[in-house]
């Protein structure tokens, strides 16, 4: 009877699994090609996906999750997924190149998203980019109420200007990463002080900063640089959008389960330069931490101890590493500057020696981490083709072997010829009378063929 149960049990959870999976599913519209002609009359999020994809297969349950949010709240976005394998004409017009591939389809724009693939970050990415490209901010609540929301997000302030036009520019381009709104001098909070009208502000880190043409170039490429914080907690997605900022990345690489004082030292002391040598350092530096060692042995290709700082270059993979262990802000100031006067040497690189050995380390990893996980798998797929390809030089080398010892046996022959033709004296000494003995002269293809006989 308790077995009975049991299975009615674990039957009736299947089922409530089953049906929850199908409702979610409801939200989430397949694409075919009809898609192409009207797509521009709704606001779309889509997920380009392969059927033989194990990334797009983690990926599923989370965007059937996507499509029931966005539905549940009300959104004017519509979320769908499109085989791209199926429909490849209208996946390479949209630009998909790998899967899967998310984007948001806004008239005649597509936007790419970029970041970690989990509900939150996705539905974030959606009302961001679906909204106004310039939010207004009417009023002082209104402001404080979006500095409470967002960590970083940029301000215009003014009115009519050549600065807004390029303040227009920047948020198209980059309103896939932050948050762009206007406002009037009246709606800025009593603490911000601006010496000049139009201005471009980004508030994070609890203050703000204000963008100086002279000193900071184009604007855009200083929003880039400024859409994050000035300490992050570090991880694949975030070190490489931080590739496109031209930073170096001073990272501890710590055991964050690990609560003795090497691994909190080293974070603090990372915390501690962000925090107070800011204005020295934010224009070339990003500052964080990472937990574990995992990715950045993958980029670095070697094996890093754990804890320890490394400085990243994600834009053409050099890193510098330090000889001597860091014990105080003041060493780790100090091996920033040696790197940017040139004293530390960068390692790495992207050279063309570099990246074969990315090929190889990149083979490597992929071989001991089939067998890790599927020794059998592991030996089915790398073993066969070995086998095959030996038996197939077994067979070039044999008949290499044999063909060069019939063309020795040929060369020796054709010598012994040579030593049997009738030299000049051996000539003037036959006998003249009787019977003349000749010596039967053979060719090489008799020699040779006697000689195989």
């Amino acid at each position: 009877m308790a077995a009975g149960r049991r299975g009615a049990g674990l039957r009736l959870c299947a089922t409530v699994f089953l049906l929850d999976m199908a409702f979610c599913k409801g939200f989430v519209e397949d694409l075919d090609e009809s898609f192409k002609d009207n797509r521009k009359d709704d606001i779309w999020l889509v997920d380009f996906y392969a059927p033989w994809c194990g990334h797009c297969k983690k990926l599923e349950p989370i965007w059937n999750e996507v499509g029931l949010e966005m539905k549940s709240i009300g959104s004017p976005v519509k979320v769908g997924k499109m085989d791209a394998t199926s429909y490849s004409s209208i996946a390479s017009e949209f630009g998909v190149r790998g899967y899967p591939t998310i984007k948001l389809l806004k008239g005649d724009l597509a936007y790419n998203y970029r970041g970690p693939r989990t509900k939150d970050d996705i539905i974030e990415f959606a009302h961001r980019v679906s909204g106004a490209l310039i939010r207004p901010l009417p009023s002082q609540q209104m402001f404080e109420h979006m500095q409470k929301r967002h960590r970083v997000f940029f301000v215009y302030i003014g009115g009519e200007s050549p600065l807004k036009e390029k303040y227009i520019d920047a948020a198209s381009e980059l309103i896939v990463y932050t948050y762009f709104f206007s406002a009037s001098e009246e709606v800025v909070p009593e603490y911000v002080t601006l010496k000049e009208m139009p201005a471009v502000l980004v508030f994070k880190d609890e203050t703000y900063f204000v963008y100086d043409e002279y000193e900071d170039g184009d604007l855009s490429s200083w929003i880039n640089r400024e859409r994050f914080q000035n300490y992050l907690t570090m991880d694949g997605f975030l070190l490489y959008e931080l590739g496109d900022t031209g930073k170096l990345v001073a990272l501890a690489v710590i055991d964050e389960k690990n609560t003795s004082i090497e691994h909190t030292r080293l974070k603090s002391i990372i915390q501690e330069v962000a925090r107070d040598y800011r204005d020295q350092f934010h224009r070339d530096f990003q500052f964080g931490h990472m937990d574990g060692n995992d990715y950045i042995n993958t980029l670095l290709m070697d094996e890093l101890k754990v804890p320890t700082v490394v400085v990243l270059n994600t834009s053409n993979q050099q890193y510098f590493l330090l000889d001597r262990q860091i014990k105080n802000t003041e060493d780790m100031v100090q091996f920033i500057n040696n790197i940017l006067d040139g004293t530390v040497e960068a390692q790495g690189g992207d050279s063309i020696l570099q990246r074969l050995k990315r090929i190889a380390f990149d083979a490597k990893s992929t071989i001991v981490s089939v067998f890790k996980s599927s020794p059998l798998m592991g030996c089915f797929l790398f073993g066969l083709p070995l086998g095959v390809i030996s038996i197939m030089c077994y067979g070039i080398y044999t008949a290499d072997t044999d063909g060069g010892y019939v063309e020795e046996r040929y060369e020796v022959s054709a010598s012994e010829v040579e030593s049997q033709e009738p030299t000049e004296e051996s000539k003037e000494q036959e006998p003249r009378g009787g019977d003349v003995l000749v010596p039967t002269v053979q060719g090489p293809k008799d020699v040779l063929e006697k000689k195989k006989d």
